[in-house]
């Protein structure tokens, strides 16, 4: 009876392993030139350096690639998810069981035009986009060069810091539907708000931003991006990986000073720990797991809520399995 319940697992590992290597050929036709890997760790892919497997992972090269691995994914009936610089995300501990689609080094160049208008494929990191504008004496676009992620993610979330948001300074936006179709969404149709846009709201992939910036002295443009820079420095945990902001801020208030009046500065669960330096975030400071972040985060969430009476929502964005 062993032997054959053995047989019976064997069989169904094998079939299993066929399957998914069949899925990993198909990916590679779709990807074309671009990488495709098995069993890659997210935790080399997220600011926070947490997370397990994904399943499959492409790192793609071009928007045709973008269009055929999600086309694939979606008659094939495969979970998928789009990442950038894995700024605002906390991968699971179990991995992901799909296809991430990664937009990374491959999908980053940077266009200043004549006219002060920047295009940036969704890859692009935003402090290389602040410089691109420094270079070319370019303003507005400063408070975004310490956000530590990509165009396209700033996108999704209408990413803002300092009193800056990208709604201040975006044109338009291409992004692929569900239907797997590129269309050129203005400011408007953006539908920017707090931490959301009609990327989010209706699942399109950023492929390409516009913006366009005003022109202003490359002095006065430096002595704002110096100042936003040391502000982050003295105030913010860069020393140690996180995923930015962990809460989203209440209305009339700050997640980080009732994280701070719950008497919560320097709480630790496992490796993760809420910041002594600034009390909004929740940093990785010995070997975290997602495990270790969620069990903080939801011990946050309950002591700020007996203490002030209010509930911190969560900005960090779980993916995969935990």
């Amino acid at each position: 009876m062993i032997k054959t319940i053995q047989f019976r697992n064997k069989e169904k590992e094998n079939r299993r392993r066929t399957m998914n290597f069949d899925i990993y050929k198909e990916l590679k036709e779709a990807a074309g030139k671009s990488e495709v890997l098995t069993q890659e760790m997210l935790s080399g892919h997220t600011t926070f350096r947490v997370g397990g497997p994904a399943d499959y992972f492409v790192a793609v090269k071009d928007a045709q690639a973008v269009q055929n691995v999600t086309a694939l994914c979606i008659s094939k009936q495969i979970p998928y998810y789009i990442l950038g610089n894995g700024s605002n995300i906390l991968a699971g501990d179990g991995g992901y069981r799909g296809v991430i689609i990664q937009f990374g080094k491959e999908m980053s160049d940077i266009e200043v035009l004549e006219d002060g208008t920047i295009r940036a494929q969704a890859g692009a990191l935003m402090s290389k986009i602040a410089n691109a504008a420094y270079e070319k004496a370019l303003g507005g676009f400063e408070f975004a060069a310490g956000i530590p992620g990509s165009i396209g993610g700033a996108m999704v979330m209408n990413a803002g810091a300092y009193g800056g948001e990208m709604k201040d300074v975006v044109n338009s936006v291409t992004v692929l539907t569900k239907e797997n179709e590129i269309r050129v969404l203005t400011n408007k149709e953006m539908e920017f708000g707090y931490r959301t846009s009609a990327v989010a709201k209706n699942g399109y992939i950023v492929l390409e931003v516009e913006l366009k910036l005003h022109e202003a002295s490359r002095e006065e443009i430096k002595e704002k991006m110096d100042d936003l820079k040391n502000r982050r420095i003295t105030k913010q945990p860069l020393e140690f990986p996180s995923a930015g902001s962990t809460f989203k801020r209440p209305e009339g208030n700050f997640a980080g000073k009732l994280i701070e009046e719950a008497g919560l500065r320097g709480f630790v669960v496992g490796g993760a720990q809420v910041s002594e330096k600034h009390c909004g975030f929740v940093i990785n400071r010995e070997k975290a797991t997602a495990k270790d972040v969620t069990e903080l985060m939801n011990e946050v969430i309950k002591r700020v809520k007996e203490n002030s009476g209010i509930e911190l929502e969560p900005e960090v964005k779980r993916l995969g399995e935990f």
